[in-house]
């Protein structure tokens, strides 16, 4: 578990922790999770359930972690979150940490939540070994973009994310 709290230590400030999620936090996490989708203008592509989730993160073969970012110590109320898993790069010969989705309710952001998860993955990265932390950012979203290059990350302007989807992949694998 980690604690944070805006720098200057300011006890007027809210505080937070970042924590990793649980089967108690499914309803929140999905709950964050279409918030995200309608800030990025995707709610009509985002098909996912509480179920989906939990298979994902607690099921018997998980394929993914979350972050959870509270409130304070006490409350169960989610300010935001990190959903991310590994991949594999064969260049460096290490995993890598992808972040999949970071998203922060805008009533708590400016608050260094979403500093806190990505310095947080960004340890989880360090220490598991991993090679490379990526993710992919909107070419729209300027103010994310802009966040991500103050800590240090480069937005890469030669890669674009190739996709294929529902029944295409069905399709393309011949069947």
């Amino acid at each position: 578990m980690i604690v944070q709290q805006p720098d200057g230590g300011d006890a007027n400030a809210s505080s937070f922790r970042i924590v990793p999620a649980t089967p108690a936090d499914l309803p929140g996490l999905h709950a964050l999770v279409r918030a995200l989708a309608e800030y990025e203008r995707l709610s009509d592509v985002c098909t996912s359930t509480e179920a989906d989730l939990a298979a994902a993160l607690f099921g018997p073969r998980p394929v993914a972690e979350a972050l959870i970012a509270r409130l304070d110590a006490n409350s169960r109320v989610a300010a935001g979150f990190a959903l991310f898993f590994h991949t594999y790069s064969t260049f460096l010969g290490r995993p890598s940490l992808w972040l999949e989705d970071l998203f922060v309710r805008p009533e708590h952001r400016g608050a260094g939540i979403g500093q806190a998860l990505i310095r947080t993955l960004a340890g989880i990265a360090a220490d598991r070994g991993c090679g490379r932390f990526e993710w992919a950012v909107l070419d729209w979203n300027t103010p994310a973009i802009r966040f991500y290059e103050s800590l240090g990350a480069a937005v890469l302007p030669d890669w674009r994310i190739a996709r294929v989807t529902g029944e295409s992949i069905v399709r393309l694998a011949g069947r």
